[in-house]
């Protein structure tokens, strides 16, 4: 069984609802990542999703698009990337990785050899945002052949055939994106939220998470009562921007005390 689906399996008959919180690999720089990502799982992140930088990130609006070029400018590579994971597998084999990023780089490395060098270096899941479903039968079988669960996204506008043709063929979760716009763009309804995951219900069997919009323990706590799992990025982004200039250990604590008061939240 996969590390995610094992995950919400536990989760569900604890009673609990996943924390899947983004940052992106190598913001401010490659040597802060493994600090933070275990900073991450202390303060109860269930899931960690990893961005791969990318020049053009064209799903994201500014604050992760200045993660990525950050990372970029710090010397991060798409190689160094899976060392990460690498590095954080030495002393975690329990949390989830899902990595987040756009194909072109993908491409270039090769699907063949980027899923094998994934799959060594402990990666659990991919996130292509901008893999159609309709451009992704043959690259199914790359990550399938290694045991990652290739995720995908579906948005407010999705149809409900389309949806269905995405559900099929995705696993580990679906990745519902609760705003119309890039990452961070605009207020959460949390009311319109609970009605198309319930939509998303009656097609997939597959965990919802919903990401985009969730700022605070409040909205965290209000997703997670019609979703499997909350997604948190731009608000911890922001705070290693806000932070770039200070150690490690300093972001580190910055992410749990924003992080932390989700999961209570949540659990409450």
């Amino acid at each position: 069984m996969s590390r995610i689906k094992q995950c919400f399996e536990n989760l569900e008959k604890a009673g609990k609802k996943a924390l899947i919180p983004y940052i992106t690999a190598g913001d401010p720089s490659p040597d802060h990542t493994v600090t933070l990502m275990n900073s991450l799982v202390e303060a109860g992140a269930d899931i960690i999703e990893i961005g791969m930088p990318f020049s053009d990130p064209m799903a994201d609006g500014p604050v992760i698009q200045l993660a990525c070029e950050r990372s970029l400018e710090a010397g991060t590579s798409i190689r160094k990337v899976l060392e990460i994971i690498r590095v954080f597998r030495q002393n975690n084999e329990q949390t989830p990785i899902v990595l987040m990023g756009y194909l072109n780089p993908i491409e270039f490395f090769g699907y063949q050899a980027f899923s094998d060098a994934a799959k060594e270096a402990g990666v659990d899941g991919i996130l292509l945002v901008d893999l159609a479903p309709e451009e992704a039968t043959d690259v199914v079988e790359y990550f399938q052949e290694n045991a990652i669960d290739l995720i995908y996204l579906l948005s407010p506008t999705t149809t409900a055939e389309r949806a269905k043709k995405i559900c099929d063929l995705a696993s580990g979760y679906v990745y519902y994106v609760s705003v119309k716009g890039v990452t961070g763009s605009a207020e959460l309804d949390v009311n319109s939220v609970k009605q198309h995951v319930d939509s998303l219900r009656a097609i997939t069997k597959l965990p919802i998470g919903v990401g985009f919009g969730i700022r605070d323990a409040a909205t965290a706590a209000a997703v997670s009562q019609c979703a499997d799992g909350v997604i948190v990025g731009s608000v911890l982004v922001n705070a290693i921007a806000a932070n770039k200039n200070e150690t490690k250990e300093y972001i580190a604590g910055a992410l749990r005390d924003i992080l932390l008061p989700m999961r209570n939240e949540m659990d409450a």
